[in-house]
């Protein structure tokens, strides 16, 4: 396909997304929110079971959160999204030690893969949570490798809960603000996480003596 292909099929199919658009009747937010509490108990378990086991790929959980703001509203939303956080961490974390723990821990004896292993192992839940503040941390990503690392997962699961959970609450808020009863502040709030996430793994480099750990390190 030549290049003046390629750009007539990209400006057929945006203009096809144009008069999808205009054409097609997008339900508002307050009534997606309507038929979510009409399903009853159905939408918050749907909604529970896809985006734990969705976001174990590298899918955004941004996009889960605002939903579940949008449908839930704050209560219910932040409780479904962040017991949803949790699993899906628990299994990327479990997947990744299970397929590929064997295969890191042959290369543990690498300096630079020697010391990231042992300042995570070492920084333990401060060390988790604090990438969880950052949010350009990819959430998937970031399981998958504490799973092939020498984190336990006790202290991985403990900090994956406690630095997602701003954010989480913040985002859901924002999908609850869509139907018009919430305001938000995501922007400021997203950079005072990152600060402060930067801050943390800051303590965990400077207090965390990666040589002191052995390269076949065990972990539970």
């Amino acid at each position: 396909m030549t290049g003046r292909t390629k750009l007539l099929v990209a400006l057929v199919l945006f203009a096809a997304l144009v008069v999808a658009a205009l054409v097609v009747d997008v339900p508002a937010p307050s009534q997606l929110r309507a038929w979510a509490t009409g399903a009853g108990w159905v939408a918050p378990v749907l909604l529970l079971g896809a985006y734990s086991v969705l976001t174990v790929a590298p899918i955004p959980r941004t996009s889960f959160n605002v939903v579940s703001g949008l449908l839930l509203g704050n209560v219910l939303g932040i409780g479904v999204a962040l017991l949803a956080t949790v699993i899906s961490a628990a299994l990327g974390f479990g997947l990744a030690r299970l397929l590929g723990r064997e295969w890191v821990a042959g290369h543990l004896a690498r300096g630079r893969v020697r010391a990231l292993d042992a300042r995570l192992a070492d920084g333990g839940v401060l060390a988790v949570a604090s990438l969880r503040l950052i949010p350009f941390v990819p959430f998937a990503p970031m399981s998958w490798a504490c799973g092939v690392l020498s984190v336990r997962f006790g202290p991985y699961l403990a900090g994956t809960a406690l630095g997602s959970l701003p954010g989480t609450v913040l985002v859901v808020l924002v999908g609850d603000a869509l139907t018009g009863t919430t305001h938000p502040a995501l922007l400021a709030a997203f950079a005072g996480f990152a600060l402060i996430g930067a801050a943390g793994l800051y303590r965990v480099i400077r207090r965390t003596k990666p040589e002191s750990i052995a390269p076949d390190a065990a972990v539970s």
